[in-house]
């Protein structure tokens, strides 16, 4: 069994048990998160909607991204780097 939700403006296939990072929370370790926003559900039978159930596990942040700017004939550049920072949940119940 699995189901497809979205959270954060993207979409996640997962199934019970499944450990993902999703777009920060800003919730603590330990707490239950339930994900509303499911838009199917494949037990056999494809359904439309149900929920999910997830306890936070903690934040994490992602791998470092490097901005480089740069124009020529000028002189000026400019490094930054970017880490995203996410919410590590554990998926315990798909209900449909």
């Amino acid at each position: 069994m699995y189901a497809i939700i979205a959270t954060g403006g993207k979409q996640y296939k997962v199934a019970e048990g499944d450990i993902i990072n999703v777009e920060k929370l800003g919730l603590e370790a330990e707490q239950t998160v339930t994900f509303d926003a499911v838009i199917t559900v494949n037990d056999g039978d494809v359904k439309v909607g149900g929920n999910v159930s997830a306890t936070v596990i903690g934040d994490v942040k992602g791998k470092k991204v490097i901005v480089y700017k740069y124009k020529r004939k000028t002189g000026y550049h400019n490094k930054n780097g970017h880490r995203q920072s996410y919410t590590k949940v554990k998926i315990e119940k798909i209900n449909a």
